[in-house]
């Protein structure tokens, strides 16, 4: 990958430059935004999200007045040259709504999606079942694993909204002593159910254990995409 720098960028007639701004961990993407030189500049020296306000014509640093920041994890550009990403780590809600993310609402909601059964993980529901197997294994590739790609984001935004009455918030709430005890409970289901040799139990479990497993990456602030590259590089 190119190095990056400022001297490459394409700045517009105003003197800005959109930057996206993704997770660094999940890959959800939080909000869109400005940045100008000056902001840019900010950002790469404190590695904190400074951007420009438009309609306040002023520069502002994100989380400066609720303290939810964004450390900044890596920035790159596109080929144009006019257009920025910039992966975080955030400390909190991207959105002054309090949402995760500032993109949270679809123009075309998925009914399968709102329509599906599933099982649940602690409170939190986690699609499943029969019916979801077999049309999973009929999926190509990584189409049949996008529900991990989906967990994870949802996990991301239970961490930074912290919804009341959300079990992922009971446990992030209650931090890694109690998530790493579920981690090995649930790791100690799968053996007994194993051991009964009882597949919808093994299944179940087996769902529980994916899920706190992946509560306890995201409160390690480390990507799936770690894990899965480091099995590539074992095969």
């Amino acid at each position: 990958m190119t190095t990056f720098s400022t001297e490459a960028l394409r700045f517009d007639e105003n003197g800005l430059i959109p930057a996206i701004v993704q997770d660094a961990v999940s890959k959800e993407v939080l909000t869109l935004a400005y940045m100008n030189r000056e902001s840019l500049a900010k950002s790469l020296a404190t590695r904190e999200t400074w951007f420009w306000s438009r309609s306040r014509q002023e520069l502002w640093h994100k989380g400066a007045t609720s303290g939810n920041t964004q450390r900044i994890a890596q920035i790159k550009y596109d080929c144009d040259q006019d257009a920025l990403v910039v992966l975080v780590v955030p400390q909190g809600p991207a959105c002054h709504t309090g949402s995760y993310s500032c993109f949270s609402h679809e123009l075309c909601p998925d009914a399968a999606d709102a329509s599906a059964g599933g099982i649940s993980a602690g409170g939190e529901v986690i699609p499943s079942g029969e019916a979801n197997a077999k049309a999973a294994a009929s999926l190509p590739g990584s189409e049949r694993f996008a529900i991990l790609s989906e967990l994870e984001q949802l996990i991301a935004a239970r961490e930074a909204e912290r919804p009341e009455g959300a079990y992922t918030t009971y446990l992030f709430e209650k931090g890694v002593d109690k998530i790493l005890k579920k981690v090995g409970e649930e790791a100690a289901e799968v053996i007994i159910a194993a051991k009964n040799r009882n597949p919808e139990e093994l299944r179940c479990e087996a769902a529980d254990l994916v899920y706190h497993l992946l509560v306890l990456l995201r409160e390690q602030k480390l990507p799936l995409d770690e894990v899965l590259a480091e099995l590539r590089k074992r095969r």
